[in-house]
């Protein structure tokens, strides 16, 4: 079967938090427990990857799934992977690609945090759809349509990015907030100050992808806090 690595690799500093690892897995169908998605492990551009799409069944946005890593609780630290998405071939009208990854998820999977990207927004001509590449949500009482209603350009951004090529997602945690860089920007993307379940949360990672969605995910690293 083909295993890919999550890689929880030495100590470093990064983003001024001193980050430690702890162990490396191998991700394979025992360590990544899918949720609402059907998950496959294939290679792609000669990498090792896991393929995810979400179970057509779920209508609604926004919602638990992902493939769980299980065995790895994350409160604060660094998480970094490489994602890829694709439209499929029966996407609806609205679908951008949506791909990200889940933190914090409680273990119903009815809790959690999540930063994703729509890789169709960041070359759109539209630039309002431009400004809609990067969203942060809180599953379950902030959806992206809540939080554009109440608090409009506050939980989402513009970033470059397209269908079809490697991103690199780096988000480091700490307490209330959470942070996205993107490939190997040293600015910040996108700047989360309020976590919606508090300083204190505590839970899964999860490969997260939605409607319409092809989601390549790899090189997936997690560095927690030491």
């Amino acid at each position: 079967m083909n295993k890919i690595l999550l890689s929880i690799a030495g100590c470093a500093q990064l983003t001024g938090i001193h980050l430690c690892a702890a162990q490396t897995i191998k991700l394979d169908s025992s360590t990544l427990q899918p949720v609402q998605v059907s998950m496959l492990f294939v290679k792609l551009d000669g990498r090792k990857v896991v393929r995810i799409t979400k179970d057509p069944s779920v209508v609604a946005v926004d919602q638990p799934t992902f493939a769980k890593v299980i065995s790895v609780p994350f409160s604060n630290g660094t998480i970094e992977a490489e994602v890829l998405s694709k439209l499929l071939k029966d996407a609806p009208e609205p679908a951008r690609g949506f791909i990200g990854i889940a933190f914090r998820i409680n273990g119903q999977n009815s809790k959690f945090e999540c930063i994703y990207i729509r890789p169709t927004n960041g070359r759109a001509n539209d630039q309002v759809r431009r400004n809609h590449s990067v969203q942060y949500f809180s599953y379950p009482d902030y959806p992206y349509q809540r939080l554009r209603k109440e608090s409009p350009e506050t939980y989402e951004t513009h970033a470059d990015m397209g269908l079809n090529e490697w991103t690199k997602l780096r988000i480091v945690v700490k307490g209330n907030q959470a942070v996205l860089y993107i490939n190997n920007n040293k600015e910040a993307t996108l700047i989360v100050n309020d976590l919606k379940h508090g300083a204190d949360a505590i839970g899964a990672i999860g490969l997260w992808a939605d409607v319409g969605t092809e989601a390549f995910f790899t090189d997936l690293r997690i560095f927690p806090e030491n």
